[in-house]
């Protein structure tokens, strides 16, 4: 259960069904049947897991040159690494743009694949092992599914939702740029271009609190377009913890730092999704 449990990485296709929950709950609109939004959730969180099976299936050979994933099931054996395994990955995404449609619209249905298919096939196929870029494109992943919960309730999302979904986009380069500087030397290793690698540590913090400034502006952005105080309170307060863990890492650009610093988005990506949804259900 626990090879299963790491090859679909459930966690991250948790969080990838909140933010399209956060992107539903901020839409205007009139709400579909709760069964309905259910449904919608479970076809992003099934999306999700098959792109992060595919994304372990095509990086076998990283994983296995990097102490972090070297414990992946297809690293290990665990789980044999064969084409049987596309096949399920396929009939999963068949399945989640399906049920997606089937709940609510076609427009839903096609961003819950397009989440899926940039993840999947342009971060981790076209970009991860080419540029540095690949965290940036690739950050669009997480947009999509919030623009699939909007979809939910209307075809064409509202600004709240838009401005969410680039507070998501905003959000994956300065959190995967912090976990690149903790093990840069395992992505040095595995021949992987991430920023850290390229530019080293330094130049790298510095781009992180740069591209946490713009998140953090970003994030403001829902209140101009109908977002509470709970929700700009809420957004405040995590960019600002965020922003000084970024700050600590330039000061002093280690592991240590680094990882303080993709704590902290977490925290950060937690307050805004979190404030979105309550927000959205006392307004």
């Amino acid at each position: 259960m626990g090879a299963i449990l790491n090859l679909f990485k459930l966690r991250i296709g948790v969080a990838i069904a909140v933010a399209a929950l956060a992107g539903f709950a901020v839409q205007v609109g009139s709400a579909p049947a709760a069964w309905r939004v259910a449904l919608l959730m479970l076809a992003v969180l099934v999306s999700s897991a098959a792109a992060g099976a595919f994304n372990q299936y095509v990086e076998r050979d990283l994983d296995a040159r990097m102490r972090r994933t070297r414990g992946r099931p297809f690293v290990t054996g665990r789980l044999t690494h064969g084409p049987r395994w596309l096949w399920l990955i396929g009939a999963m995404t068949i399945a989640s743009c399906a049920l997606a449609w089937l709940a609510t619209n076609l427009v839903a249905s096609i961003y819950v694949f397009l989440g899926a298919f940039t993840y999947g096939v342009v971060y981790t196929v076209w970009l991860k092992r080419r540029t540095w870029l690949n965290i940036v494109v690739g950050g669009l992943a997480g947009s999509f599914a919030v623009l699939a919960g909007a979809a939910a309730v209307t075809p064409e999302p509202g600004a709240a939702a838009l401005a969410l979904a680039v507070v998501l986009f905003l959000w994956t380069p300065p959190h995967f740029w912090s976990l690149a500087i903790a093990y840069r030397d395992d992505y040095a290793e595995a021949g992987v271009p991430m920023l850290p690698v390229v530019v080293g540590d330094a130049r790298a913090a510095h781009a992180i609190l740069a591209s946490a400034v713009l998140l953090v502006a970003a994030s403001v952005l829902p209140r101009l377009y109908g977002m509470g105080w709970i929700y700009l309170a809420c957004a405040l307060a995590g960019g600002a913890w965020f922003l000084a863990k970024c700050v600590a890492l330039v000061r002093a650009p280690c592991r240590v730092t680094a990882l303080a610093s993709f704590h902290a988005s977490l925290v950060q990506l937690c307050a805004v999704l979190i404030s979105a949804m309550a927000d959205a259900a006392i307004a």
